[in-house]
């Protein structure tokens, strides 16, 4: 088995049934515990875009269709001037901080109720994966990076959530992913 000793292997196997059973039970006990509290955690965001109000986006973008090779819009632009700072909407695990095609340089942010917060388009990343950050820190900045070279500054927001929200699905193209993207106009005004 990768990533566990023969020791602890060898010790496993030695114990008694029943001291196995405990041992899985507690680990059992404690996987769900920390899923529910990761459930139960508070979410109120802050708007991921130092000095901006909704004013600086569309709230009729998110699930906008057509939007090019994506075809549906699963996200907000935010627009800033570029070099403006980004900041995490919430506490969280930084999860990812690389570039990627359309995405350009982009950071994702494990937050509160297992949803990944993805800052898209960045200029710059201040942050590195495994870094724990608090709501309201500098995650990179606005920046025109992927498919948004060319076009006014802005960063691409998006909220994805682990555990699906069944009742969001559509039968149209792409509606089996509308389970999975929630609208960040809509948890940013609250």
């Amino acid at each position: 088995m990768e990533g566990v000793s023969q020791d602890e292997v060898r010790k496993v196997s030695k114990m008694p049934i029943s001291s196995a059973l405990k041992y899985a039970s507690l680990t059992s006990f404690l996987a769900i515990l920390i899923v529910i509290c990761g459930l139960i955690l508070p979410s109120n965001l802050v708007i991921p875009v130092e000095g901006a109000t909704k004013a600086d986006w569309n709230p009729r973008s998110f699930w906008f269709s057509p939007w090019g090779k994506s075809g549906v819009h699963k996200g907000i632009d935010i627009f800033a001037k570029e070099g403006t700072p980004v900041i995490s909407a919430c506490s969280g695990f930084v999860v990812s901080a690389d570039s990627n095609g359309n995405g350009g340089n982009v950071v994702s942010i494990l937050g509160p109720k297992w949803r990944i917060h993805y800052y898209a388009h960045l200029k710059s990343i201040k942050v590195i994966v495994g870094e724990f950050v608090r709501q309201g820190s500098e995650v990179g900045t606005v920046g025109t990076t992927g498919n948004a070279s060319g076009k006014a500054p802005h960063l691409h927001y998006a909220i994805i959530t682990q555990i699906p929200y069944i009742w969001n699905y559509r039968s149209e193209k792409h509606g089996f992913d509308r389970m999975f993207f929630l609208n960040p106009h809509e948890l940013l005004i609250r």
